[in-house]
């Protein structure tokens, strides 16, 4: 099964993806984690996509989906979530076409629906830590060890794209860039919403019913 999850900076697909990644065994599609192994093994893509990122330029959407592809030669046979890809409808036709060819196919594409002044509460609270990942919330979710990470003691962080003013900018982007690919997906009848206001555990199992529905 492959599963899209769409949606704005901090509606919680992180969140969702790492419950669906334990419990059901589920392969994430991270174009960063992709771009950053291909880089790290020094295979042609990632040297021919380094090339672009040293000159301060976006990878090209046909280098990313090259990428992409050879990623899913090495899943084959797993289901895989793809978190932030693809953004744009020229990224989502590629991706359509790719998946053709391999004779598989997008299930279901869950948008993450979220009022953005409750978005910007949310990642302005939020704090990483920077060894394990972990996500706290000074309000929702702080750290009963303050400062610390519960989990390996790690500090934590306030990133800089979580401060209001990145935040307004990273909304209008996505609205810009990814609003018109939720409307593709709409029209091909395999986009789903689910209120992503709700507590993570409500939206986890709303999506498992979405997703049983797919089989």
């Amino acid at each position: 099964m492959n599963i899209i999850l769409i949606g704005a900076p901090g509606s919680g697909k992180g969140t969702q993806s790492r419950r669906f990644i334990e419990k059901y065994g589920f392969v994430q599609l991270s174009t960063g984690d992709v771009l950053r192994g291909a880089i790290a093994a020094s295979s042609a893509l990632g040297l021919h996509a380094q090339s672009f990122m040293n000159q301060g330029k976006l990878v090209p959407d046909e280098v990313m989906i090259d990428l992409v592809d050879s990623y899913m030669d090495q899943q084959e046979g797993k289901s895989v979530i793809f978190d932030g890809f693809p953004r744009t409808v020229a990224q989502a036709e590629s991706l359509n076409s790719m998946l053709k060819k391999k004779a598989t196919q997008i299930d279901k594409v869950v948008y993450f629906k979220i009022n953005p002044q409750i978005l910007v509460k949310r990642l302005t609270g939020r704090r990483t830590c920077s060894q394990c990942g972990e996500i706290y919330h000074v309000e929702s979710k702080p750290s009963s060890k303050g400062h610390l990470c519960e989990k390996c003691g790690g500090s934590l962080t306030h990133r800089p794209d979580d401060r209001e003013e990145v935040i307004n900018e990273r909304l209008a982007q996505f609205e810009k860039n990814t609003g018109p690919t939720i409307e593709f997906y709409r029209k091909q009848g395999n986009l789903v919403e689910v209120d992503s206001e709700q507590e993570p555990d409500v939206v986890f199992e709303q999506i498992i019913k979405i997703l049983a529905l797919a089989n």
